[in-house]
C-alpha cells in the first residue's frame, strides 16, 4: 500500500489568483494541484498525493485560529499518513501558514510533516522546532530542488528511517540537540580545529554561534530646539480602510501618509492593520500607537522646532528580515531627503 499524503498550498500555487485572491477561504480537492504533481512524482512509488488543501494567505493570517481548524478538518477528511506544506520560499505569510499547518497536524493528528522555506522566511524561526523545513531558494525558481529535498525528508519519517544532520539532509537547523558518540574526545577535537584555524585550513565548528547585526547608535541631536522630528511605526497605524492593503502579518510593503494640518488622529480617521495584537485599544485611539497628539503638543511647547508631517507605517508581525531591512533603508533615505533630524519609532 502507498502512503497517503495531503498537500497544503496557497491560492497562488493553486492557480486561483494572486494578491487579489489572498482572502480565499479554505477548500479541498482530490488528488494533486499545481506543484503537487511534482511531489506526487517525487514520492513515487512509496507514497502519493491523495488530496490538496488550499487557503488564501490573507485569510489564514487574518483568521489564525479559525483558519487553522478549518484547514485541519479538511486535511483529516482524507485520513492521510503525512502532510507536506508549500514550499513557501521567501513568502512570509505563506511560510507562516505552512508552519502553523504543520504544527497543528503534528499536535492534533500526530502525523509526519515537512515544509520548505528560504532561511529568512519568518515561518522558519516560528516553526523550525515543530517540523522539518527543507532549505530552499528565495523564490519559486528553486522548485526543482525543493521538491525532492522535501519528499526525501517526508519519506524518511514515514519509513521510520533516521534523519541525519541538517547539512547532510538539506533541512534548516531545528535547534534540537542529539547525543552521539565521536571517535575523539572533545579536547582533541577542539585542538584539531584550532590547529586548522591557525593554518588557515577549512574546519566545521560543532557549535555554530548566531550572528547578529550590530548597528552603532548615531550621536544625540545637538539642538532639539531646531530639530525636525518624524514618526515611524511598525504598529500598523494606517488611514481608515488601509488604502495600501498592508498585510496583517508578514508585510511586503509599508505606507507613506500625510499628517499635514492634522493635530490628532482618531477612530474615524485611522486604524491598525496589525494582526499580531488585540487591535481594540489601538483602533479606539490610534494615538496610543502613533502619538500624533503628543507630538503636536510638544511642537507647540517648543520642545523641538517642527513635526514632520509625513509618517511611515508597516506591520512588524512576522515580517521577514529582508523586507524589514529594505523598508528601513528606503524610509531612512526619504527622511534624510526631507532634512529630518531624528525619528521616533513606535511599536505595539
Amino acid at each position: 500500500m502507498k502512503y497517503k499524503v495531503v498537500h497544503y498550498i496557497n491560492q497562488f500555487f493553486a492557480g486561483i489568483g494572486g494578491e487579489e485572491m489572498a482572502g480565499h477561504k479554505p477548500e479541498s480537492r482530490k488528488g494533486f494541484v499545481g506543484p503537487g504533481q511534482a511531489f506526487n512524482a517525487a514520492l513515487a512509488p512509496d507514497a502519493e498525493i491523495v488530496g490538496t488543501v488550499i487557503c488564501g494567505d490573507t485569510y489564514f493570517a487574518d483568521n489564525l485560529e479559525k483558519a487553522e481548524k478549518e484547514v485541519l478538518d479538511l486535511i483529516a477528511s482524507f485520513s492521510p499518513d503525512a502532510v507536506v506544506a508549500g514550499p513557501a520560499f521567501n513568502a512570509g505569510r505563506y511560510g507562516t501558514a505552512c508552519g502553523a499547518v504543520c504544527e497543528a497536524v503534528r499536535k492534533n493528528l500526530g502525523l509526519p510533516t515537512v515544509s520548505g522555506m528560504y532561511e529568512e522566511n519568518p515561518g522558519v524561526d516560528m516553526y523550525r522546532k515543530s517540523t522539518y523545513i527543507a532549505r530552499t531558494a528565495d523564490s519559486a525558481r528553486g522548485m526543482k530542488d525543493a521538491v525532492p529535498a522535501m519528499a526525501r525528508l517526508l519519506l524518511k519519517q514515514l519509513k521510520g528511517e533516521p534523519i541525519g544532520k541538517p547539512d547532510d539532509e538539506g533541512y534548516i537547523e531545528r535547534g534540537v540537540r542529539v547525543n552521539f558518540f565521536m571517535d575523539k574526545i572533545g579536547a582533541e577535537r577542539a585542538v584539531d580545529m584550532f590547529v586548522k584555524k591557525l593554518k588557515g585550513e577549512p574546519f566545521t565548528t560543532e557549535y555554530p554561534m548566531p550572528t547578529f547585526d550590530r548597528v552603532p547608535p548615531n550621536p544625540p541631536v545637538a539642538d532639539m530646539k531646531s530639530a525636525t522630528i518624524a514618526l515611524v511605526t511598525s504598529g500598523g497605524i494606517v488611514p481608515k480602510g488601509n488604502p495600501d492593503h498592508i498585510e496583517a502579518s508578514s508585510a511586503s510593503k509599508y505606507g507613506e501618509y500625510s499628517l499635514a494640518g492634522v493635530m490628532t488622529i482618531n477612530s474615524s480617521t485611522h486604524e491598525t492593520a496589525h494582526g499580531g495584537y488585540d487591535p481594540t485599544y489601538a483602533n479606539d485611539d490610534p494615538n496610543r500607537v502613533l502619538p500624533v497628539d503628543v507630538m503636536r503638543d510638544l511642537e507647540k511647547e517648543g520642545a523641538f522646532k517642527k513635526f514632520h508631517e509625513t509618517f511611515y507605517a508597516t506591520v512588524g508581525n512576522g515580517t521577514s528580515v529582508g523586507n524589514a531591512r529594505r523598508f528601513g533603508t528606503e524610509i531612512a533615505q526619504k527622511l534624510k531627503d526631507a532634512n529630518v533630524d531624528a525619528v521616533i519609532v513606535t511599536s505595539t
